[in-house]
This record gives C-alpha cells, structure tokens and sequence, in this order.
C-alpha cells in the first residue's frame, strides 16, 4: 500500500491499470520482505489471467523508477514490537493484541484519512484499541484507559490528544466493518434475527474483518 499510493500520489493512472499496479506493488514487496517472494506468473494467476507476465515486468521498472529506488519504506508494523515491548503486559496475551493490532493496521490501510498520520501514531492507536477492545488488564492495574494512551505517547514521542484521535478513528473503521461483515452474515444467513446478529459485538469480533 507505501508503494501504491507514493506511485498514485506522482503519476496520473487510468483506472484500467490499477490492477496492474496493485499487483507489481505486491510483486516488489514480496521481493523485499518475503523469503521466498511471489511470482510473476503466480500474481498473473491471482488475477484470473488478466494481465501477462511481461506486464508486471515492463511496470516493476516503471513503479521502482517513479519510486527512485527508495522500497525501504517504515510502515507502522516496524512499531509493533517496539510498543509491545516496553507495555507491561502479560506475556501469555502479546500474541493476541499483536494479531489485532496488525489487523488493525491493515483496516487503517484501507481508509484514506490515515494517509495523514505517521507510520508510528498508527501503530501506536493499533496497540491501543486491541488492548482496550480485547478488556486485557494490563500488569500495572493503576494503568486505566486514560493512563494507557498517556504510557502510549510518552513510548513513541507522539501527542496524546492526536493519539486519541486516532485511536477512535481506528475504532470507528472496525465498527463500520463489523457492521459491513453482519450485513454480509444476515443475507447470507436470513433465519437470523436482527438481535442474534446484534450480539457479535465482542471486541474478538475484529477476526470476523478477516473474512
């Protein structure tokens, strides 16, 4: 998503080419963090064929040059484990807010008004709302909500006012999902009634956004 939008954000693209884009987006990142990265034939295939092999080569070239070069880019899953590391928190649990953190992460991805926060405030808020979603106590139990975001923003040098404001957003994105994803649930499922479908409202409810 770095790729695809720093590559939107210079470069004028007709809509027929998104596909393509988004694929040598994947192409590249695989390429730099996978160890065994994707290939060109198997983004073709994941695409039902609709672009050829020589395609993505051809615009891998054209994506890195608009790029310069520069594929290093911090995103807010660099930040997860240094967040985690410094909250006190049970061990047994960090597994769990860093699964939701990251699914976090990835709805944030998906909204255009977190392309204005800096990779850092976005996993912070991440860390934030799996903590508070999930209702885990923290080992300090003089750690409240409030306490909780202050200990966040002194972590990562951010303010706790935006921090906040971010967090909510964040919050507000699994919400419209959720929402989204019970909608999909009840047409799929019409013997459901409006209350059944209602009571999927535990914070544990973001593994549904997987879907």
């Amino acid at each position: 998503m770095n790729y695809l939008d720093r590559f939107l954000s210079v470069v004028p693209t007709r809509k027929c080419h998104l596909q393509l884009l988004g694929a040598v987006c994947m192409f590249l990142a695989s390429k730099l963090k996978e160890t065994i990265p994707l290939t060109a034939e198997k983004l073709c295939i994941y695409t039902d064929n609709s672009i050829r092999a020589h395609e993505l080569l051809d615009w891998e070239l054209v994506v890195l040059g608009k790029l310069k070069w520069n594929l290093e880019a911090v995103t807010p899953h660099d930040f997860i484990e240094h967040i985690l590391k410094k909250l006190p928190l049970p061990k047994d649990k960090v597994p769990l807010i860093r699964k939701h953190a990251q699914t976090f992460i990835a709805l944030c991805a998906t909204d255009f008004k977190f392309a204005m926060y800096p990779p850092s405030m976005i996993a912070t808020g991440s860390v934030g709302a799996a903590i508070c979603g999930l209702q885990l106590d923290i080992v300090d139990s003089s750690l409240s909500s409030d306490n909780l975001t202050d200990l966040l923003a002194k972590i990562t040098h951010t303010d706790v006012d935006c921090l906040k404001a971010c967090q909510e957003q964040i919050e507000s994105v699994l919400v419209s999902n959720l929402r989204q994803v019970r909608h999909h649930q009840g047409q799929s499922d019409p013997s459901k009634t409006v209350d059944e479908l209602d009571q999927a409202s535990t914070p544990t409810d973001v593994r549904n956004v997987n879907l």
